[in-house]
């Protein structure tokens, strides 16, 4: 589904005709631009040994007011968002300039996730029903584009993908016939093939993926991924050992029942533990029950016993210790330090999606060009 910033929300299913925002206005704007404490001081955390003693988001010059639901931090230095309007951007010196890397004639494609796997070479997924839905892939730092996938299945509407390594990754769209649809490739998203369906469980009614963060399909390890949903009566996490071959379903506490609620955004930080979020998009809904934690794959899931106070769509694992993890949405960040069972909101500025890197690194974007990095103290 798409997402929600007006154009498309952030995935509802086709058939309810009410797409979420893919240019950015489907969130309130932050009324807090600069995304910290209003004397400039970096946020304090008690947060244990192996953490920094404060942090806060520092916002960076993109040039753009796209929305950015897709994220890739490489390292340190080198990141890339993908977003509305066919945009693509890259970083290579740490956020401080950031070029315009956009494929040439994208401008009507709406990007939803980026998977990069050095400054040079990024795969890009545009999200929307039929052709909208596109894969493209560029091997010299943006200079140019590969379009490798166009879906020509009109019932089709592809959301997210992973990469278990630079060769190997997943797409997935919304249900065809009753089943997730799931593309494959194994060279990079040089070229990509669709899986057979018969170990994808059958889909609930009304259920979807949300195209809102570019984590509603993630990886961990070589050949486990796990697959999102909402829309339904029930939110469920579906998990595939085997790179997408065969899949089991599991209910999680986080509400669904309408089209705009279910799980947003999953993080693993290895092949067992993960963190599930999300909520109810629209701004005036609330969000109870908005985080949920596993320690087994995916195989149970219960709700976080203090959750984020309201609907957030992505949520990464930070570099420091195994217990601590951001969630972001376009009403703040939480942090969480006793992996996912509590969560605190550390800052109140919009963002849809955050991702870290194992070298310290850690990123967030979102509506209107905002990209920020996270400044330790």
């Amino acid at each position: 589904m798409p997402t929600a910033d007006g154009q498309f929300p952030p995935n509802l299913p086709p058939a309810t005709g009410q797409f979420p925002p893919t240019t950015g206005r489907e969130l309130t704007p932050t009324t807090d631009r600069n995304s910290a404490p209003a004397d400039g001081r970096p946020l304090a955390l008690a947060a244990g040994p192996h953490l920094p003693s404060a942090v806060g988001w520092r916002l960076t010059p993109t040039g753009t007011d796209a929305r950015f639901r897709g994220l890739a931090a490489v390292d340190r230095r080198t990141a890339w968002a993908a977003g509305s309007r066919g945009t693509v951007l890259r970083t290579t010196d740490g956020g401080r300039s950031w070029r315009n890397v956009s494929p040439s004639g994208a401008e009507g494609l709406e990007f939803r996730d980026v998977e990069a796997f050095d400054a040079r070479r990024a795969v890009v997924l545009a999200i929307g029903e039929g052709e909208a839905s596109r894969v493209l892939r560029t091997e010299d730092g943006g200079a140019t584009w590969t379009e490798s996938f166009r879906n020509t299945d009109p019932r089709a509407f592809y959301d997210c993908m992973t990469f278990f390594d630079p060769r190997n990754g997943l797409a997935m769209s919304d249900p065809v016939d009753g089943r997730y649809r799931i593309l494959s490739t194994r060279d990079g998203g040089r070229s990509w093939r669709v899986l057979p369906t018969a170990g994808m469980p059958e889909a609930l009614p009304g259920e979807a993926g949300f195209a809102a963060s570019g984590q509603c399909l993630v990886s961990a390890g070589s050949r486990d991924v796990w697959l999102a949903t909402g829309g339904a009566a029930t939110a469920r996490v579906l998990h595939s050992a085997d790179r997408g071959l065969t899949w089991t379903a599991t209910a999680s506490p986080i509400p669904a029942g309408d089209p705009a609620r279910g799980v947003f955004g999953l993080a693993f930080r290895d092949r067992t533990h993960g963190i599930a979020v999300g909520g109810d998009y629209r701004k005036d809904q609330p969000s109870p029950e908005a985080a949920a934690v596993t320690a087994d794959a995916g195989r149970t899931w219960r709700p976080s016993a203090a959750p984020p106070p309201a609907y957030r769509s992505g949520v990464a694992w930070l570099p420091y210790g195994r217990t601590a993890a951001l969630a972001v949405g376009p009403t703040g960040t939480d942090l969480t330090i006793d992996g996912g069972r509590t969560w605190r909101t550390v800052d109140t500025g919009s963002y849809d999606t955050v991702d870290c890197t194992p070298d310290g690194s850690c990123w967030a974007s979102g509506e209107q060009g905002r990209i920020a990095r996270l400044g330790l103290h």
